[in-house]
Order: structure tokens, then sequence, then C-alpha cells
């Protein structure tokens, strides 16, 4: 069953992250189209972004997510031992390299994973979260992390997060330039088409954001349940890992968290909401209850 729900899971990442490159397509047609009279232009433009922003995130994804988040690197299991030996252990179960450690300085508990590959891996934790938690409990959490490493979840989420910046930037130039004056307006006072385009060119980029992180929310919400899952599977404990869902339930938000990393965190770094619908991650209680049906 675990096997058959991964080989649905990667199809599933195959068509969200198509979805992606098309949305950054659009997008940049949609911006070429008002500010240069080219979609055509806009797209190749736009393209070229993704494609800078991919290959840098791949080939530093680590050093660029771990500033983003303010987090640092300890380098020595005398900085922070449990979690060193806990990562060490579970990194070693799960037979990938060790990854880089990193502690984020945040009173609120959460962890996350990232890298573009388990040979250039690095997980991170806060402060919080290394107070709150027992040994029993961080293997949990550990585990989940060396699951996404194991299953290149890092990879995926890294390329998601590149072209949700993309997506950013593009958005970002849009608003910038229409409030200093720069759309193309000609063919939208000849012909009531252009106006029409126009509208729907806006209307796209106003709600590219939105997309994207709906992109990111279908591309993270199965990976947790499968993370959880390959928790239980490296520590052979599924208290453990309930128990470290648990005690992450009211958690409050971080204040240090990149809202574009959210999806990397194995808890929702902006804290609960009162509606679930856009979160990227599972509500804490349906993956409990899962992890209690194993």
């Amino acid at each position: 069953m675990l096997y058959q729900q991964i080989a649905m899971n990667k199809r599933r990442t195959i068509y969200v992250m198509a979805g992606f490159t098309l949305l950054v397509a659009l997008i940049g047609a949609a911006v070429g189209r008002l500010f240069a009279g080219s979609a055509a232009g806009g797209v190749v433009i736009a393209l070229i972004i993704a494609l800078i922003y991919t290959s840098v995130m791949i080939g530093q994804s680590t050093d660029v997510v771990m500033r983003m988040n303010n987090a640092h690197e300890i380098t020595s299991a005398d900085q922070f031992p449990a979690l060193w030996h806990v990562v060490e252990d579970m990194a070693l179960v799960a037979q990938v390299p060790m990854p880089r450690v990193f502690v984020i300085d945040d009173p609120s508990p959460n962890a996350f994973a990232t890298g573009n590959n388990p040979e250039h891996a690095a997980v991170a934790a806060t402060t919080g979260l290394l107070q709150l938690m027992d040994r029993e409990q961080l293997e949990g959490v550990m585990a989940h992390e060396m699951t996404h490493v194991r299953n290149y979840d890092i990879r995926l989420q890294t390329i998601a997060l590149a072209l949700a910046s993309a997506i950013g930037l593009l958005v970002n130039f849009a608003s910038h330039a229409w409030w200093f004056g720069g759309a193309n307006r000609d063919d939208d006072r000849r012909d009531g088409g252009g106006a029409l385009a126009m509208v729907g060119s806006l209307l796209l980029i106003i709600l590219a954001p939105l997309a994207a992180s709906i992109a990111q929310m279908a591309l993270s919400r199965n990976r947790e349940y499968l993370a959880d899952a390959g928790a239980v599977e490296l520590t052979r404990n599924p208290q453990g890992m309930i128990r470290a869902l648990e005690a992450l339930k009211g958690a409050p938000a971080m204040q240090n968290a990149d809202p574009n990393s959210s999806a990397l965190y194995i808890n929702e770094p902006a804290g609960e909401k009162f509606s679930h619908l856009f979160d990227t991650h599972p509500p804490l209680d349906a993956r409990i209850e899962r992890l209690k049906q194993m």
C-alpha cells in the first residue's frame, strides 16, 4: 500500500510541476502583454527567469533556504548534542549521508529539510522544538525529515520554491510597473478585445500568488502523510511520531520563517488558522489519525 501511494504521489508531482511551469508561462504572457505589447516575449523572459531561479536554487539550495529562514549551522555535537546525535542516528537508519545540521532561534517548535539530493541535504530545527520535545519525539521529527531526504522530496520542494519565487518576482515587477504607469495601453484604446485582454492579464497577475500557493499545497500535502509513515518505518515507534505531532498542536506562529518556505516545514510555520483550505500541510489531527490506523 505504501509503495502504491508513493507511485501515485510521483504521478501527481509531475502534474503539479507541469501546472507550475504553465502558470509561470501564463504570468509571463500577461506581463509581456501589459508592459511590452508582446505575450510571446513575456513567456520567453518568464521561463528564462524561472530557469535561472531553479538553477541557482538547485545549485545552492541549502545555503539560500537557510539564509531565508535565518538558520545558523552547527558543526559538532558539542553545540546541540541531542539534535546532532538524533540526526546522525536517523540518517544511518534511512541509509542516507549525514546531512548538515542547522538551528533556528525561534520559540515556536518546527523543523524542515532541504537540499538538492541526499548527498547535499540539510535539516533545521527551531530552539523551540529542541526545548519542547524529548528524545522519542525528536527521533520522530528527524525521521520524518530523513524520509523527505530519502524520497527526494527536498529536490521537488526546492524547485517549487524557486518557481514560486520567480512568480513573486514577476508579480512584483508588474505591480511596480503599473503603479508608475508603465503599461502599454495603445492597443487597448483602439479595440475592445485589447481591453478585455488587459483585464484578463491583470486578473491573472493578481491571482498568481494564490495559484502558486495552491500548487505548493498540492505538492506538499500527500508528501507529509508519506513522510509521517516513513518516520514510523524508520523508528519502528508510531507513538514517537504521534506524540511529536500532538506536541505541535497549538504552536504559535514562527517569527523568522520565510513565507515561501512554509511547505518545507513539518508544521505550518504561520500557526493554526481558522480554515485549513490553503494550508500547505494536512491538519495535524488528520495526520495523527492516519498514524493511529497504521
